[in-house]
């Protein structure tokens, strides 16, 4: 089956700028498929060209079977977009903001309202349907922002950093709709720097960094390709790679030096760290592996830098 997004060296590029650099990467139907990387990576460039915002410089990208930039108005009536800012109007009440954002796609009265008051509960707004944007929570700002982009009932839902500068609280409850809109057949697509929601949400993942794409594929298989299941931290100043080498052997498949830190990447964690228990570091550190790890060994940076 044809993805629900088809990109094939997509370019974008302002003036001397070159901010998407010819990746390809495909969306499959009902799967929540993630863009990961830190800020100026190109993921909101690539997610507002999938939205039609944007248009591309060179490349393919057809949504639903449609060509960018040839089909925008057609694609647009079957997309859902949550803008990395909430842009809700504060002079509209929770209920008025879903009414008249779904007059754009010509609903009735009747069914914006039905389907208004299914979106609220869905989202825990019930009671707010009088309240204005300014007495709203942040966690609730964004999840009126999420069900006003789903009024149309979206084949493809486009979230821009959907959690950023919620407490995690909130970022859990937002995490529990988005799960739930995936079960119900809803296809994702969302940028991100959490390597957690990443983990957490997406069934495939793209890693980017300066508008290429590093790696893809499933969160875990990831994580398993590029680091192993664990990584060991020997951190104190003077690291001695030499000797922690010498002992280590074939424990490590993999390592990193980070500022004062060394970084090994191991499937025996407790064994490793053993071993290196006699060297007498004063800082020892056994973790599971993640897609921080991932990023790491493929930049040498991590995402908040």
């Amino acid at each position: 089956m044809a993805g629900v997004v088809v990109a094939k060296g997509l370019v974008k590029e302002f003036e001397r700028v070159t901010a998407v650099a010819g990746i390809d990467f495909e969306v499959r139907a009902g799967e929540c498929f993630g863009f990961l990387g830190p800020n100026g990576a190109g993921k909101s460039t690539t997610l507002r060209m999938i939205h039609c915002f944007l248009p591309p410089t060179a490349g393919h990208l057809e949504i639903l079977g449609l060509a960018v930039p040839g089909q925008c108005r057609r694609i647009k009536r079957h997309l859902g977009v949550v803008p990395q800012e909430n842009n809700i109007d504060p002079e509209l009440k929770v209920l008025e903001s879903l009414l008249v954002y779904a007059r754009f796609f010509d609903l009735t009265r009747a069914e914006a309202i039905e389907r208004a008051g299914e979106l609220m509960a869905f989202f825990g707004l019930e009671g707010k349907e009088n309240e204005r944007p300014d007495n709203l929570s942040g966690g609730m700002k964004r999840r009126l922002t999420i069900a006003r982009a789903l009024i149309n009932k979206p084949q493809l839902l486009l979230l821009d950093e959907p959690t950023t500068g919620l407490d995690p609280q909130a970022r859990y409850q937002v995490w529990q709709r988005l799960f739930r809109l995936k079960e119900e057949g809803v296809t994702l697509i969302l940028t991100t720097h959490y390597m957690e929601e990443a983990a957490q949400l997406c069934d495939r993942l793209v890693i980017m960094e300066s508008g290429a794409i590093l790696a893809s594929g499933e969160p875990e298989q990831l994580v398993a390709d590029h680091t192993g299941r664990e990584v060991v931290i020997v951190g104190d100043g003077a690291l001695r790679p030499d000797e922690v080498e010498a002992v280590a052997g074939n424990l490590y498949r993999d390592k990193l030096v980070l500022g004062q830190d060394l970084f090994l990447y191991t499937n025996s964690g407790p064994e490793l760290l053993a071993a290196l228990g006699n060297l007498g570091f004063p800082r020892l550190v056994l973790r599971p592996a993640t897609l921080e790890d991932v990023y790491l060994r493929l930049t040498g940076k991590g995402l908040e830098e």
